[in-house]
């Protein structure tokens, strides 16, 4: 798939767990950095999780011991598994790609070419 297309997301209670799926095409995933990023409802877009060509990640320091980002090349499958839920983890959850890798993957906006349309994770008290 030439556009990221994300899948996964749901409503869940405080404390539980997601994973989060994206396939995209085989041009703008193998080789290339691949990420989330999530939006709240009046907030900016912030990346979460990246992951480059050779297994480099990087993650916001908020969810780092919570959130896992792993990917299955020979699927074009980048997966987001999410323990411990919490609310101010409600948003949109967008899948990035096409992203340069030069030894390390970024987390900005910027860095990135294509993205999903997302998918709502919305977490209850």
């Amino acid at each position: 798939q030439v556009q990221p297309v994300e899948s996964g997301g749901g409503s869940v209670q405080a404390g539980r767990s997601l994973r989060l799926s994206c396939t995209a095409s085989r041009d703008i995933f193998n080789d290339h950095c691949v990420g989330w990023f999530r939006q709240a409802p009046g907030k900016d877009r912030e990346g979460i999780a990246v992951i480059g060509s050779e297994g480099y990640t990087d993650y916001k320091d908020s969810v780092e011991d919570r959130f896992t980002i792993s990917k299955d090349v020979a699927k074009n499958e980048l997966y987001l598994d999410m323990k411990s839920l919490r609310p101010e983890d409600s948003a949109t959850y967008f899948c990035a790609a096409g992203g340069v890798d030069r030894w390390i993957c970024g987390r900005q906006i910027s860095d990135y070419t294509f993205w999903g349309q997302g998918t709502q994770v919305t977490v209850s008290s």
